[in-house]
This record gives C-alpha cells, sequence and structure tokens, in this order.
C-alpha cells in the first residue's frame, strides 16, 4: 500500500522536475556558446598578431640584409680606399729607403776611404821621418881618425851614430807593441820610448806614449803612470787615445792614497768630453763604484775622438 503511494507521488512530482533540468541544461548549453564563441575570438587575435609578428619579422630581415650589404659596400670601399693610400705613401718610403741605404753606403765607402788615407798618410809620414833621419846622419860630419897616441876624445868616432834611429818607424812601433803584448814590458817601455824620440811626431806618436803609461799602469807604479797619462793628454791633446787616458788615468788616481776626488773629476771628464763613447759608460761606472753620480753632462762640442789606432 505504501509502495503505490509512493509510487503515486513519483508520478505527479515528474512533471514538475522536468522543466527544471531543462532550464539548466539550456543555461548550461548557452555558456558553453558563449565560450566556443570567446575561444574562435581568441584564436582569431592570435592568427592577427602572428601574421603582423611575421610580416615585421620579414621586414626586420630585409632590412638587416640591406644593412649588411651597405657595410660590405662600405668595407669595400674603405679597403680600396688603404690600399690606395698605403700604396702612395709607401711607394716614396721605399724610394727613400733605398735613396738612404744607398747613402749610408757611400758614407762607409767615404770613411772607409778617409781611413785607407788617414793610414797612408802616417805610413808616408813615418817614411818621411825615415828620410830625414838618414839625412841628418849623411850630413853628420864624418869621424875623426883615431890617434896615434890614445889622446882622441872618447867615444868621437860614434859622434854621428848616437842619432840614428834603430829601426824604421813602423817596424820600431809593431816591435814595441808585440813585446808589450808579450809580457816584456821593460824591453817594450824602452822600445816606445826609442820611438817617441826619433818619432815623437808622427801619428802613431800618441799610442806609444799611451802604452807606456798603460805599463806602468799594469805594474801598479800609478805616479808614474798619472805622469805618463798627463804626457799624452798635454803633448797630444787631440789625438784617438784621449777618452782612454783619461779614463785610466782616473783609475791610477783612484788606487793613489788621497787621490780619489781627483779620479772622480778626471771620470767626470771623460763623461762631459766625450759622451756616448763606451770610455763615457765605464767611467760613468767607475764613479757610481765611488757613490757618485755621473750627472747629465751637456752635449760636448769637442769632436768625437779619431779612429782608433791599435
Amino acid at each position: 500500500m505504501k509502495s503505490r503511494s509512493l509510487l503515486v507521488c513519483i508520478l505527479l512530482a515528474a512533471p514538475v522536475l522536468a522543466p527544471a533540468a531543462s532550464k539548466e541544461i539550456q543555461e548550461l548549453q548557452r555558456d558553453v556558446a558563449l565560450l566556443q564563441q570567446q575561444i574562435k575570438d581568441l584564436q582569431r587575435s592570435q592568427d592577427e598578431k602572428l601574421v603582423t609578428i611575421t610580416e615585421l619579422a620579414r621586414q626586420a630581415i630585409e632590412a638587416a640584409n640591406r644593412a649588411s650589404t651597405g657595410v660590405a659596400v662600405i668595407t669595400s670601399n674603405l679597403d680600396k680606399n688603404l690600399r690606395d693610400q698605403t700604396d702612395k705613401v709607401t711607394t716614396p718610403v721605399v724610394g727613400m729607403n733605398a735613396k738612404m741605404n744607398e747613402v749610408s753606403g757611400d758614407v762607409r765607402t767615404l770613411q772607409q776611404a778617409v781611413g785607407d788615407l788617414t793610414a797612408l798618410m802616417g805610413r808616408m809620414q813615418a817614411q818621411l821621418t825615415d828620410i830625414s833621419n838618414s839625412v841628418k846622419v849623411m850630413q853628420a860630419p864624418p869621424a875623426a881618425p883615431p890617434q896615434p897616441t890614445g889622446g882622441g876624445a872618447p867615444g868621437a868616432s860614434g859622434a854621428g851614430a848616437s842619432d840614428m834611429p834603430p829601426m824604421p818607424a813602423q817596424k820600431l812601433y809593431d816591435t814595441a807593441r808585440g813585446d808589450y803584448q808579450g809580457g816584456k814590458y821593460d824591453l817594450a817601455v824602452q822600445e816606445f820610448a826609442d820611438y817617441l824620440k826619433y818619432y815623437g811626431n808622427t801619428d802613431l806618436a800618441p799610442n806609444a806614449q799611451f802604452y807606456v803609461a798603460m805599463i806602468h799602469y799594469g805594474q801598479k807604479n800609478y805616479d808614474d803612470a798619472v805622469k805618463e797619462f798627463d804626457m799624452v793628454l798635454e803633448k797630444y791633446p787631440d789625438n784617438n787615445k784621449t777618452p782612454e787616458a783619461l779614463l785610466y788615468k782616473g783609475r791610477a788616481l783612484v788606487k793613489m792614497p788621497g787621490h780619489k776626488t781627483d779620479g772622480a773629476a778626471e771620470f767626470m771628464e771623460v763623461i762631459r768630453r766625450f759622451p756616448k763613447t763606451d770610455e763615457a759608460q765605464q767611467a760613468c761606472t767607475e764613479r757610481k763604484t765611488l757613490g757618485l753620480n755621473c750627472g747629465a753632462p751637456a752635449a760636448s762640442t769637442a769632436h768625437s775622438p779619431a779612429k782608433r789606432k791599435k
């Protein structure tokens, strides 16, 4: 009985529930349709934006290509201009270098010629000195005949022989220098002294005087060495041994008690008179060893020493 009543109630309520469910479905369908429309609108908007971006990208690529082409053209023009300018500059420079090399070669040739001429003049001067000495011997009065009683003046027969040089100038100098290099200092001093006696006005005379001083210096006879170096500087003031004589005079003075200040002054004289020479560098080193500076010497107006003669 109860089951029938429940069934009847359900049947009576069914018409009432059906319209409510249909309304919700309609609202749901409307919402779905609205959502689908929104999706379509969004898709259309994205497509339009994608087309715009694609077009902008295409334009950017075209602009980049045009810029790249322009850069390539500019680079090519710059390279061409640089090559042209380089060619214009290089050609004169190459020609100038060739001319400078040619001038340098001419200067070296001239220097060699001057050196050869100087050496030739030195040899000629030595030969003239030899001839002059020979003439003096020939013009000397003959020796007196020996006295039978033995009352003649002793040594009269050798009156003219004492002025005769022992050998020609170049040979005497070479012999003296060979003995000097061989360590025969006493013999070398005598031979250099003979050279200075007979050939004191030749080009090699300053060298002979310098080697005499160097022998005394090597034997630690510093006082005698200073005197002999002074002979080089005073008797032959303008010669190729002057810088070296000044330097070694300073070294000899430094080794003598109480003369370091004098030696330092000689070193400074080397630097002042002969800057940019090996002797000036050595003199500067000697002053630094003494705790002194080398100063800043002005450019010397003196001529640089001539080409060294051995």
